[in-house]
């Protein structure tokens, strides 16, 4: 496939790097001489000197032969302009990365496919998003839904409470015969090695564990894990930022009580006009005693969302010293985002991280429909619809040659989650959800071709 890509910053450098590992023909352009350097010796790409919306340049990066155009430039209007100009110059697909939430709310009444924009990415919206599915999903530090929650991937580290600490994972699964779901990756305590579990594999203290759940499985694992659930109702957001407001105003329409706290003047009033349900605060929220004054400690979660890292970072470990549950913060620094459990934060995320990944799912052979890459982990989780005439289709998955690096997470069968153990036979029309390492990837993609 012949890809080209606008920009080289974080989001394009980290999309060049993973389509790079499939060995697809990559041109990144930019107008940035020193990111193309840095680019063109790490990655084997082309890269070529530019501005993307100049129809010189999208030709000499052959854009009438490119299979998909990706504009993710941090302007919005380079990128709407560039894709625009490719599909007219005879790119296949393009896909735009935005700012403004506004479009991706009203994506369908604008139509932006009749100007030569297939997909919209929002890393904002995306991020906003994460957030909300992670405070509703309370104690799991990793999540994410297929198909609207038929099956959701819940990630967790195992204390000495777990009542399955010590057991392997068969002879969890026959004591728990009943239970909806099963562990799909595994990265032991103070290393960086992602297992795929098989049933021999035993479960230990300290272990991140990510689990596949189908309806009412997430409950199970909060009475297994020693976990006591606590729905999360009193939130504190700190930056009033794209992220923010969108957080803000998600959160309140699922009639959490949001706290936002703003120390720029003019923005906390713009604020207040536009979040009427959230209480503003102006404020430095890097100030202990504002935030005591506002009562943190009765706070259920604490979001961080400024534009500082590390601002965000001080300021959730000062929420959870104050006894905040669930604190989550938002960092720009790629290699901030492979700390977060040695810290004592919960959950860090990355927006251009969410949008590289949510971008690279369109690149995926065969018939992948989703996928995600396991927060501090080097596996990938990959949704496939299953064809007639797939490899894999009227097989029972233990008679599989499936690679041991790859397992079965899950199966959605008209709208309903499963969790398909070794007598399961697999349908057309099914939605399979594979977690694999990446040297698996393309193996295990040959099955639904």
């Amino acid at each position: 496939m012949k890809i080209i890509i606008a920009g080289a910053g974080e989001v394009g450098f980290h999309l060049a790097k993973l389509l790079s590992y499939e060995s697809q023909e990559i041109t990144l352009i930019d107008t940035k001489k020193d990111s193309l350097t840095y680019a063109g010796e790490h990655l084997d790409i082309k890269t070529i000197k530019g501005d993307a919306t100049s129809i010189s340049i999208l030709r000499e990066a052959r854009i009438e032969s490119v299979d998909l155009f990706i504009a993710v430039t941090s302007s919005e209007t380079t990128n709407i302009t560039a894709s625009v100009l490719a599909k007219q110059l005879g790119a296949q697909r393009t896909i735009a990365r935005i700012s403004n939430t506004e479009f991706i709310d009203e994506k369908e009444t604008i139509g932006f496919s009749q100007f030569g924009i297939d997909e919209l990415i929002s890393p904002e919206s995306l991020a906003a998003s994460e957030i909300e599915l992670l405070l509703n999903q309370y104690g799991f530090n990793d999540t994410y839904e297929f198909e609207g929650g038929a099956l959701t991937m819940l990630g967790l580290r195992l204390s000495r409470t777990a009542k399955f600490v010590g057991k392997t994972v068969k002879e969890a699964a026959e004591i728990y015969s009943e239970l909806h779901f099963i562990p799909i990756a595994i990265q032991r305590y103070g290393t960086q090695y992602t297992i795929i579990p098989r049933g021999d594999t035993q479960f230990k203290e300290g272990d991140k564990v990510v689990f596949m759940t189908s309806a009412g499985g997430d409950a199970e694992l909060f009475e297994l894990s020693g976990k006591v659930k606590t729905d999360i109702k009193n939130v504190m957001i700190l930056g009033g930022s794209k992220i923010g407001f969108k957080t803000a105003r998600d959160l309140c329409k699922s009639k959490f009580n949001v706290k936002l706290v703003e120390s720029r003047q003019s923005m906390a009033e713009d604020l207040a006009d536009r979040l009427p349900n959230a209480l503003i605060i102006c404020g430095d929220g890097r100030n202990v005693e504002i935030l005591e004054e506002e009562n943190i400690s009765d706070m259920d979660a604490f979001i961080s969302v400024t534009g500082n890292s590390e601002t965000n970072i001080m300021s959730c470990l000062l929420a959870k010293s104050k006894g905040v549950k669930k604190t989550i913060a938002l960092v720009e620094n790629m290699d901030y985002y492979q700390l977060s459990q040695s810290i004592g934060i919960d959950t860090l995320i990355n927006k251009k991280l969410l949008a590289a990944n949510n971008i690279f799912r369109y690149i995926r052979k065969g018939e992948v429909v989703a996928m995600t890459k396991l927060t501090n982990m080097n596996a990938e989780l990959l949704e496939f619809v299953v064809k007639p005439n797939s490899k894999i289709t009227d097989k029972i998955i233990k008679d599989l040659d499936f690679p041991r690096s790859a397992i079965f997470g899950g199966v959605i069968r008209d709208g309903e989650g499963m969790i398909p153990l070794g007598s399961f036979k697999i349908e057309a029309g099914d939605r399979v959800v594979v977690c694999c390492l990446p040297r698996s990837i393309s193996e295990v993609e040959a099955f639904f071709s």
